[in-house]
């Protein structure tokens, strides 16, 4: 499913990056810019049936970052419609999968009333929190029975000072991106890497973001910081990265 339906009657999350607000006043130019025949619809949902079964045809093991322009539970999206997803997951397990939600809620249900086997290790679970008024979704992945959680700090909108990390696997940090960007405090990052690092949890710094992203870089006091878990099924975001033990 594409990034999900933004007409009025669907709940737009504070994080939702800029330019997906912008996509609302302006989806032909967006999309025309993206030139994927995946956006014909827009950004309403969309399921893609014929791309379910593409990680039964890789050759090569890869890892695999979920429906990254989407959420996979998003109301929407029906369970039965998951559970194919979860399936071609649960047999193509020569590959990892970084699953990402805004909504930790409704994948903690499909876990324990919908999944027909036990969540496949070679799945990660992850959410989003953009600031402190959604940190309260970092104790509900707790309870998704993954092997690995981790959690996208991106955008970052506000100070997360002293997170409990307990159960996390992973944390990624991130800017926004965009002509409407909202500015991140240097602040708030080297805090939460400090915590990662008093926590021994790995800490991927992914980009400052802005209007010009590539301009602004990644590095963060002298030097990029790609740390991932040294064994997770969790794909990395970009870059080159290294293990903490």
């Amino acid at each position: 499913m594409d990034r999900g339906d933004l007409e009025p009657r669907d709940r737009v999350h504070q994080g939702e990056p800029a330019v997906q607000v912008l996509l609302r006043g302006a989806p032909g130019e967006a999309i025309e810019a993206m030139r994927s025949l995946r956006y014909r619809n827009g950004f309403k949902g969309t399921l893609h049936e014929d791309a379910v079964d593409l990680p039964l045809r890789w050759r090569s093991a890869r890892r695999s970052f979920v429906k990254s322009m989407s959420d996979p539970f998003h109301e929407a999206v029906l369970f039965e419609f998951t559970t194919r997803c979860s399936e071609v997951m649960r047999r193509a397990d020569q590959h990892s999968y970084q699953v990402l939600t805004k909504r930790p809620e409704r994948m903690l249900e499909y876990a324990r009333t919908a999944l027909p086997f036990p969540w496949p290790a070679q799945v990660g679970a992850g959410t989003s929190v953009e600031n402190d008024d959604y940190s309260g979704r970092i104790d509900t992945l707790r309870h998704v029975p993954a092997t690995a959680r981790f959690l996208s700090l991106e955008p970052l909108l506000g100070p997360l000072d002293d997170l409990d990390l307990w159960g996390m696997s992973w944390i990624i940090v991130g800017g926004e991106s965009g002509p409407r960007a909202r500015p991140m405090n240097p602040a708030w990052v080297t805090a939460i890497r400090d915590n990662c690092q008093e926590q021994r949890v790995p800490f991927f710094f992914k980009q400052w973001g802005g209007k010009n992203k590539k301009a602004a870089g990644r590095g963060l006091e002298g030097r990029t910081w790609d740390e991932y878990p040294l064994s997770a099924p969790s794909a990395r975001p970009l870059g080159r990265a290294r293990a903490v033990v």
